[in-house]
């Protein structure tokens, strides 16, 4: 997870001093409801749905975004958040998270998100990218985790997003990884969890990607659900022995479509 790339809501990896580091941890997409028989109707990136007459819409993030999409890319993976960012002196996760939002580098950043937008509230988020950000996104999660923990807790920070990456194993080759999925949890199963997907494979497409990867946690059936009846079979499992006193990993399902 963390090839050090400040990459926890995929459980993607971090990324740390001089170490390849990336903290992209996989963290799952928990918060995806299921999209059942909706009559969802897709009109390019607006989303309209026959059950409640909510209309979304999705655009590239912004950072007045942060604080509607933070809690969303938190929620996508909790446990491992905490378990990489949380600290004994009561270091928090979310604010780290809203840190390198604003900060709009890397893997946590703004610039790497999607969100949906309904009534002028962000209701989804999610990022797809690949492994030409190794770099980048280590250098970034690198400068934001020292500037945010300062050096002695960082150092912490960066072995627990090493180690979470031998759970959530980071993008490479050709892939297109897909983090951070959520949708607000009083509009989940409405179709927009499926909606965002599709909008995120349309930017894997664009730039010329055809195999796109995520990681769902095997503790959440609902998430994978979804992911299957949008084209996503599962390819791998790798088990979890990693917890602390404020989040526990779960075991994790590698999922991956291929696409045209």
């Amino acid at each position: 997870m963390t090839r050090f790339r400040c990459s926890c809501g995929r459980i993607a990896p971090l990324a740390g001093p001089v170490l390849p580091l990336r903290v992209a941890f996989g963290l799952p997409y928990a918060g995806f409801g299921e999209a059942v028989g909706l009559g969802v109707n897709m009109k390019g990136n607006v989303l309209e749905t026959a059950r409640s007459g909510v209309q979304v819409r999705f655009r590239p993030a912004a950072p007045e975004d942060a604080s509607a999409a933070v809690p969303l890319i938190y929620s996508s993976g909790p446990a491992a958040f905490d378990f990489v960012f949380a600290t004994s002196d009561g270091g928090d996760a979310q604010a780290f998270l809203h840190r390198c939002f604003v900060d709009g580098a890397g893997e946590f950043g703004w610039r790497n998100h999607w969100v949906g937008v309904a009534a002028g509230r962000v209701v989804a988020v999610g990022a797809g990218y690949g492994a030409d950000t190794k770099w980048p996104f280590t250098l970034a999660a690198a400068r934001q985790i020292l500037k945010h923990y300062g050096v002695g807790r960082a150092l912490g920070v960066i072995s627990r997003g090493l180690r979470v990456e031998s759970v959530i194993r980071p993008p490479d080759g050709d892939m297109h990884y897909l983090a951070h999925l959520a949708v607000a949890p009083e509009l989940r199963g409405q179709g927009i969890g499926r909606a965002l997907i599709d909008q995120l494979m349309s930017t894997a497409r664009a730039v010329g990607r055809h195999r796109v990867v995520l990681d769902v946690a095997a503790s959440n059936p609902r998430a994978e659900a979804l992911y299957r009846r949008t084209g996503f079979q599962v390819v791998g499992e790798r088990k979890s022995r990693l917890g602390n006193a404020w989040g526990k990993v779960p075991d994790h399902r590698r999922m991956e479509r291929l696409i045209d």
